[in-house]
């Protein structure tokens, strides 16, 4: 298990991510286009639907935007036709780094997401390189100061709708399910009026990887080069990433 507080980081990334909002609403929108397309627009019926849903509500964007946006994609049926891409690779010391992208372009995507890598020290891999090492698994952050349920109770809310683990932190829990039981666990916890740091399906990392201080700067370069390219939708990593002062 890491050292470092999934929680701080999450945090950081979302103080990150509030100075570009416009960025996540993007993602976000994408994602809401590919999954009504593939599935339609009822998240009741459509479980990949569901899980963009869960995860824009966890990044604050306001249900009007999630409405608007499913309704817009339900009715574009000659629009913008996204590709999606995964890219695998290596940073600083081995870092196992793997890129989601949605793209109208994936020549350009290609070269974007290998100049990101190249920039950093690292280098784009062949497929499967390293997804080997992570696990695909539901996963949901909650705040302890703003949880008004204990950690017994909360533990037990969230395994009797399904989840695999439980994990209690200094300042969270960590609630890990099951891809397809993401959508119970996450509808349980709203339902008792949980509010979540994060929740969404991810990859995580099986073990993590330390970076030595003086290759930290390279390896904050390709994340940071990765997080300003509008085709990027997620990027996921084994590194052991120390705690943001």
């Amino acid at each position: 298990m890491s050292g470092h507080s999934k929680f701080a980081n999450i945090k950081h990334k979302k103080e990150k991510n509030d100075a570009a909002k416009g960025k996540i609403f993007t993602i976000i929108g994408r994602e809401i286009a590919v999954a009504v397309k593939e599935g339609g627009p009822d998240p009741n019926n459509n479980f990949k639907l569901a899980q963009v849903v869960a995860k824009a509500k966890a990044n604050n964007v306001p249900n009007d935007t999630i409405e608007r946006g499913i309704k817009k994609a339900a009715g574009d049926t000659d629009g913008v036709n996204y590709q999606v891409n995964t890219y695998e690779g290596y940073g600083p010391n081995g870092v196992a780094i793997i890129v989601d992208t949605l793209t109208d372009n994936p020549n350009r995507t290609a070269s974007d997401v290998r100049s990101a890598f190249t920039k950093g020290g690292g280098n784009v891999g062949t497929p499967g390189c390293v997804s080997f090492m992570f696990d695909r698994k539901g996963q949901i952050i909650i705040d302890k100061e703003e949880c008004g349920m204990s950690a017994d109770d909360l533990m037990m809310l969230a395994l009797d709708a399904g989840a695999d683990d439980f994990q209690e932190e200094e300042d969270s829990y960590e609630v890990l399910t099951s891809p397809d039981a993401f959508e119970e666990v996450t509808k349980a916890l709203e339902k008792e009026g949980i509010s979540t740091v994060s929740a969404e399906v991810t990859m995580i990392p099986q073990n993590y990887v330390a970076v030595p201080e003086e290759k930290v700067k390279s390896m904050r370069r390709i994340l940071d080069n990765l997080d300003e390219l509008d085709d990027v939708q997620n990027v996921y990593t084994n590194w052991d990433e120390p705690e943001e002062e």
